[in-house]
């Protein structure tokens, strides 16, 4: 009231809490390790989709970082061929697999083919992808639907099953999905469901394989300029695609590739059934 003098909420004081005593803690937590020039040293990798885009950019980074890598591939054999020179000129090894993933028997092939080369498998990549947009519902046909969920989710299950007998514990599979997972897409509704089922996906095998120290996860990038971009999208999409971001623009194969880097490596040891995001500074839901 007007007239009263004011009183303080509370007195004033100041307490002093008592200082940490990590010196004492039993066992002594750990600060620092040696890193290696080359955080993939020694490793090896297979990449789906490695021919071209995101997988290109992710042999190449791989390579650069000491690991040899398998390019599985679908058909385009020149560009397969480019990424296998790129990667042999960095030092590396590269095998080439070409063939249809959506096929179970061809993802035994991979595993197997890999195994005989290099005798080990360390990182498996699942990013291969399809999409067919479709303005109308009705225009997707069950034969598209089927392709998109064969090629996008049902060759990762393939893949990993085919692969499970020979991963040792600290082996990484890393699951490419999509930011149309989180926020969908209206003209790609059976591409944005196949990278929905991917996130479940990898959440539930990183799960699984928690007890034998095999750490899965993955990245959902937005929208990054691919082949894949102009030879699905019409030219008006195309010429203003990824303006929509807060960066105002679409992102480069190679500013997603160090995030399969960083979880293939032993930088993110505590991480499993964990998504990155890079995508122009959009924010998910995660």
């Amino acid at each position: 009231m007007q007239g009263q003098p004011k009183r303080k909420v509370r007195p004033a004081k100041t307490v002093k809490a008592k200082q940490g005593q990590e010196r004492k803690m039993d066992p002594q937590p750990v600060y620092e390790t040696e890193r290696d020039p080359l955080r993939l040293r020694n490793k090896v990798a297979i990449i789906t989709g490695g021919d071209s885009g995101i997988g290109r950019a992710v042999a190449i980074a791989f390579a650069k970082e000491g690991a040899d890598v398998v390019i599985a591939y679908h058909e385009d054999d020149e560009d397969a061929t480019q990424t296998a020179v790129r990667v042999e000129s960095i030092g590396q090894q590269c095998l080439l697999m070409r063939g249809d993933i959506s096929k179970p028997a061809h993802c035994k092939k991979i595993i197997q083919k890999t195994i005989d080369r290099f005798g080990k498998l360390d990182v498996l990549i699942n990013n291969a992808a399809v999409q067919f947009p479709q303005n109308e519902l009705s225009a997707i046909t069950p034969e598209q639907l089927k392709r998109t969920f064969e090629i996008n989710i049902l060759a990762q299950f393939y893949l990993v099953q085919a692969a499970e007998p020979h991963l040792q514990e600290g082996a990484s599979i890393i699951n490419t999905s999509s930011v149309t997972a989180y926020r969908g897409s209206a003209h790609l509704l059976d591409y944005s469901a196949t990278k929905g089922a991917i996130v479940s996906f990898t959440r539930s095998l990183s799960a699984y394989f928690a007890k034998k120290n095999i750490r899965v996860n993955g990245v959902a990038p937005g929208p990054i300029w691919t082949p894949l971009i102009p030879t699905t999208f019409p030219a008006d999409h195309v010429s203003k695609f990824g303006s929509d971001t807060p960066l105002a623009r679409a992102g480069q194969p190679i500013e997603t590739a160090y995030c399969f880097v960083f979880l293939a490596s032993d930088e993110s040891s505590y991480m499993t059934g964990q998504v990155l995001h890079p995508n122009g500074g959009e924010i998910v839901n995660t």
